[in-house]
C-alpha cells in the first residue's frame, strides 16, 4: 500500500485472500497429485508460531513441484499424510528421524554433514572429523559433475569413496564429538554416496532449505501467524509460487494465474 499509495484495510485484504483461496486450493491439489507419483522427494522442516504455539512448516519438493504444509507435529505422521501411501524410489533429507524410511533409497544431505564435521573440529576433534570432512568435500565436488559421468565411472567413484570411508571409520577419536560422529556414520554410511547410484539426484538438500528461508524470515519479522487459516493460506501460496518457479514462472504470474483459474504448467507423469 505504501508503494502504490493505496488505501486498503485489513478487512479488505482478508476478504481478497478468502476469495483467492479456492484457486490456490485447486493448484495445491494438482501439486499433491504430482508429488504422490514422484520418483524423488526431498524434505525438510522449520518451526513457525501460530497464536503463540509452536508448529512446523514442512516442505516436500523435487525438480517439478513444491508442497508446503504447516502442522502442529514434527512427527512422521505428517509425511504419511502428505505422501498418502506413496513410496518414492529416493528420499533426500537430513538425519532427523521423522524424515527417514519413506523411500526405497536415501541420500543424506552432505551439506548438513559438513557443518557437523566443522563443529566437531572447532570443538577439539583432531582425529575423525577432519578426515571425514575432507572425504565429504571430495564427494560434494564430485556431485557437481556426476550427472555427466558414465555409469562405469560413477560406480568406480562409489567404490573408491567407500574404500576411503573404511579407512576413516577405522580411526579411534578420543574427543566426544569425534566419537559421536563416528557412531553416526557407522549407522548410516550406506546412504552418504547414494547420488553416485542415481545421476538424477543431488547430494544435498539445499533446494528444501531455500524453500524454507522465507518462512524463517517471516517468523523473525512478524513473530508468527495469528490463525491456522492464515498459516495454511501462506503454505498454499508458497507451494504455488515454488512450483511455478520450477517451470519458469515468476511469483506475480503464478499468483495471478491461481486467482484467475489458469492451471499450473505441471507435466503429467506417463501412465
Amino acid at each position: 500500500t505504501e508503494l502504490f499509495g493505496l488505501a486498503i484495510s485489513e478487512g479488505a485484504l482478508d476478504a481478497a485472500f478468502r476469495r483467492a483461496k479456492p484457486g490456490f486450493d485447486a493448484d495445491v491439489g494438482a501439486i499433491l497429485a504430482r508429488l504422490r507419483r514422484a520418483r524423488v522427494v526431498c524434505s525438510d522442516e522449520t518451526s513457525v508460531r501460530i497464536n503463540g504455539r509452536t508448529h512446523w512448516n514442512w516442505v516436500f519438493q523435487n525438480d517439478e513441484v513444491v508442497i508446503h504444509v504447516i502442522r502442529p507435529s514434527r512427527g512422521a505422521n505428517v509425511v504419511a499424510e502428505v505422501m498418502d501411501g506413496h513410496r518414492p524410489a529416493i528420499w533426500i533429507s537430513d538425519l532427523y528421524g521423522a524424515q527417514r524410511g519413506h523411500a526405497d533409497d536415501w541420500q543424506i544431505c552432505l551439506a548438513h554433514q559438513l557443518r557437523d564435521c566443522k563443529f566437531a573440529i572447532e570443538a577439539g576433534d583432531t582425529i575423525f572429523a577432519p578426515r571425514m570432512k575432507a572425504l565429504l568435500l571430495r564427494a560434494v565436488v564430485l556431485a557437481r559433475r556426476h550427472r555427466t559421468l558414465a555409469d562405469a565411472t560413477r560406480r568406480a567413484w562409489r567404490r573408491r569413496l567407500d574404500h576411503d570411508l573404511d579407512a576413516v571409520m577405522a580411526l579411534a577419536p578420543i574427543n566426544h564429538h569425534g566419537r559421536r560422529l563416528r557412531r553416526r556414520y557407522g549407522k548410516v554410511r550406506d546412504h552418504l554416496f547414494t547420488f553416485l547410484d542415481h545421476p538424477d539426484i543431488a547430494a544435498d538438500n539445499n533446494g528444501s532449505e531455500r524453500e524454507l528461508r522465507p518462512t524463517a524470515t517471516y517468523r523473525k519479522v512478524t513473530g508468527g501467524f495469528r490463525s491456522n487459516w492464515g498459516a495454511d493460506f501462506f503454505a498454499n501460496v508458497r507451494s504455488v509460487v515454488g512450483t511455478a518457479a520450477r517451470h519458469g514462472l515468476d511469483a506475480y504470474t503464478a499468483i495471478k494465474n491461481a486467482v484467475t483459474g489458469a492451471s499450473l504448467p505441471i507435466a503429467p507423469l506417463p501412465g
